[in-house]
């Protein structure tokens, strides 16, 4: 987070994705989203306001996150097939372009309710192996719960996408404005549609194991400026 001094909100770019700006005049914080493999160090801000660009920095440090050997009975989930790799790579693309989604509104609900209540199984960021096979680390919050349970959306938004996917299964993605946008993965059952406005706490579906799963769960991920970050931040 980096505090700024305008009197009007600035517009501020990180590599070139346009950031949070939230607060008031003369007291606007912009809130950064860094990916699991940003590097240690500087990292720099372009900020434009009245037709004047700006440049600020801040500070990256490292950090370690556990490791999670995880056991998948069905090897094709871990190593796909020429057939579901193609799938996955044009699931790729919709997923990408569902996160890359911009809506400037003055309020963005930074506080969020939990989808469901249930215990964490798997914690955010955590390097993760499959059958003894590295892969991404974990970009959000498994919560356990049974088969059925409602879910609930964090905070009022847009739905603009949902879909069954190779690996996320049943998901749908609610946008909550200026990138801040909520991933509910594994569904069994989906309940809203794209462009469909929902409120705070409203059921949008189902727990199910729908997807890249060992059991029931629910796949809760944040993302600020396209990239995964952890939803812990944001709990209310």
């Amino acid at each position: 987070m980096v505090n700024l001094n305008a009197t009007d909100r600035p517009a501020v770019y990180y590599k070139k994705k346009p950031i949070m700006v939230v607060g008031e005049p003369g007291n606007w914080k912009a809130l950064v989203g860094l990916s699991l493999s940003t590097k240690p160090g500087q990292h720099k801000l372009e900020i434009q306001n009245d037709n004047i660009t700006e440049y600020d920095s801040f500070q990256v440090y490292p950090k370690q996150y556990e490791e999670q050997r995880i056991t998948i009975k069905d090897d094709g989930m871990v190593n796909p097939t020429p057939l579901n790799l193609e799938r996955i790579n044009s699931e790729s693309k919709i997923i990408n372009q569902a996160k890359s989604t911009w809506t400037s509104v003055d309020d963005v609900p930074l506080q969020l309710d939990l989808p469901v209540s249930g215990p964490t199984s798997s914690p955010f960021g955590l390097r993760r192996y499959f059958n003894d096979q590295p892969r991404s680390p974990h970009s959000g919050l498994d919560l356990v719960a049974t088969e059925g349970t409602p879910i609930i959306a964090a905070a009022a938004g847009t739905v603009i996408n949902t879909g069954e996917y190779f690996f996320n299964g049943n998901t749908v993605f609610i946008d909550h404005g200026q990138s801040l946008i909520t991933m509910y993965c594994h569904m069994s059952e989906i309940n809203v549609v794209v462009g469909q406005a929902i409120n705070r706490g409203e059921v949008i579906g189902k727990v199910g194991k729908t997807g890249r799963v060992t059991g029931a769960h629910l796949h809760w991920g944040v993302i600020m400026n396209t990239t995964s970050v952890d939803p812990n931040f944001f709990i209310r």
